[in-house]
């Protein structure tokens, strides 16, 4: 299940053939000969048969607001260099207009992508070392080097590299449907117990993601960094659950242009977690045996533990 010849090759050709490096030194990536506006709107897609598709989203202040954030199923967020945030967007359910702004892939993405079969990866490049890697991981690569023309356009209304936008439904065409959210995520009641929760902060080194309880929206709104988390549309964005996963972070083999180590964050292991939900903590246990099983998230007596129904984020921190 490798990555097609032609993405490879077209991948290769457009990340590793220049010197001078990309919007974080991490490949080279171009702009489209057309510069636009993203399309804030967005709408829900007819169901079909395929894969997932994951963005690589920017998330530093320069790189808000987002677009596209609030319509993706599932939202990962995890360290990246200097203690800094990135986040993958996860879609099977509907597709934005646009998502972005999209920028680097890293390691940890191909382990955690794993569970997912053959999932469209949309990322502006990538570091030289890692791009064999991306090559041979079970799942298509999209870079503005490989993808469709017009599938990735750059924006007007913020300074590069934080304006490189996605089309998705150039690039997958339509939404693949819940049943390719092979997770092992689980929906419905709440378990019982649980401790009452009205906010929840998790830290990383340089960024920190808050998560408010509202009664109005039965979810959490979200903040990054100490500003509320709006849509392009001012809407704020909001997780119906929401996951603090502690994980091995670790050091990997790859640097950043300034020689920064890139965090390697480990999704496949066991350990601790909480699950919030319905304004209130719940302390689980989480477990995924390998790369191509979901994440189990369990009670102490191993009662699976079910999310609420809608959008999910999932926090990695450090154990």
């Amino acid at each position: 299940m490798l990555v097609a010849g032609a993405v490879t090759a077209s991948l290769m050709a457009g990340c590793t053939t220049d010197d001078r490096p990309s919007d974080d030194g991490r490949g080279q990536t171009h702009s489209q000969s057309q510069s636009q506006s993203p399309d804030h709107s967005e709408s829900p897609e007819p169901e079909s048969v395929g894969p997932v598709l994951a963005v690589k989203i920017d998330n530093v202040r320069a790189a808000r607001p987002q677009t596209g954030l609030d319509a993706a199923d599932i939202v990962y967020a995890e360290q990246v260099e200097g203690g800094l945030s990135r986040l993958m967007a996860v879609y099977a359910t509907r597709l934005p207009k646009a998502v972005g702004p999209v920028r680097s892939a890293r390691e940890s993405d191909l382990e955690l992508l794993r569970q997912f079969d053959e999932p469209t990866l949309a990322f502006s490049g990538a570091q030289r070392k890692l791009l064999p890697l991306i090559d041979r991981a079970p799942l298509n690569a999209e870079s503005p080097e490989s993808a469709a023309s017009g599938a990735y356009y750059r924006g007007t209304d913020k300074a590069a590299p934080h304006n490189l936008y996605l089309r998705p439904q150039r690039l997958i065409g339509a939404a693949p449907g819940s049943d390719a959210l092979t997770t092992g995520f689980r929906y419905g009641a709440a378990p019982e117990g649980g401790t009452p929760e009205k906010s929840r902060t998790v830290r990383f080194p340089s960024a920190r993601f808050t998560f408010t309880w509202s009664a109005d929206r039965h979810g959490w709104l979200v903040s990054m960094d100490g500003t509320p988390t709006v849509a392009t549309d001012g809407e704020r964005v909001a997780a119906a659950t929401v996951v603090v996963q502690y994980v091995k972070v670790r050091e990997s083999r790859f640097h950043d242009v300034l020689g920064n180590n890139s965090p390697y964050t480990q999704s496949v292991g066991s350990g601790r977690a909480q699950v919030l939900r319905d304004r209130r903590t719940f302390d689980v246990e989480w477990r995924r045996g390998s790369a191509t099983e979901g994440t189990d998230f369990t009670t102490a007596d191993g009662t699976p533990v079910n999310f609420a129904k809608g959008q999910v984020w999932v926090v990695f921190a450090t154990a």
